[in-house]
């Protein structure tokens, strides 16, 4: 982790790192364990008026039964962040294993041809909220915001499921943070 800007690492340390080297280290060893945790690979949809987008996106969980809550963590200078936080909705899509290609496809902001509702090529059709929900995904879920928290450089969003559904196969394996070479978080 480094300070936003580059200009070194994040603290706070624990007492046994006192050096700059060992902040260093232990940056290294934190990005390494974080990296660890399992995450999912996803496509946030999200909408403001007519200004759409996808992004490629790992932190997301659910995060109440009852009532029914995703939350999404958004970096505050993405495009998406914008969307989602002046739209009030996203849509969280699944991809399949194999389609592991097609993130990559959405880690910039997208461009949107509105007559063939596609983004970057990719076909979508607006879901109950007007949020894009992409084809090609295997499942979706399509929230509404019910609350935000700032978390540093990033905004948690907490979805109420208003839609989802399987688009395909309901036992497809779905795409994984780790069966790409992607390297967000930590």
């Amino acid at each position: 982790m480094t300070a936003p800007g580059g200009t070194g690492p994040i603290g706070p340390y624990p007492a046994r790192v006192v050096t700059d080297e060992d902040k260093e280290a232990y940056d290294k060893l934190r990005r390494r364990l974080l990296w660890t945790l399992p995450s999912g690979l996803y496509v946030i949809g999200s909408r403001a008026g007519e200004r759409r987008n996808g992004m490629t996106l790992n932190w997301a969980t659910q995060v109440s039964f009852d009532p029914k809550l995703i939350a999404i963590s958004v970096e505050k200078r993405a495009m998406t962040h914008e969307l989602v936080d002046s739209g009030k909705a996203f849509s969280l899509n699944t991809i399949a294993r194999e389609d592991r290609a097609l993130v990559r496809k959405f880690t910039k902001p997208v461009d949107v041809d509105a007559g063939t509702m596609t983004l970057n090529g990719v076909s979508y059709h607006d879901g109950v909220t007007g949020v894009p929900i992409l084809d090609q995904a295997v499942a979706f879920v399509e929230c509404e915001v019910r609350q935000t928290i700032d978390c540093g450089g990033h905004t948690l969003f907490v979805g109420e499921v208003v839609d989802c559904d399987f688009q395909g196969t309901e036992d497809l394996p779905v795409l994984r943070m780790e069966d790409t070479r992607m390297s967000y978080g930590g």
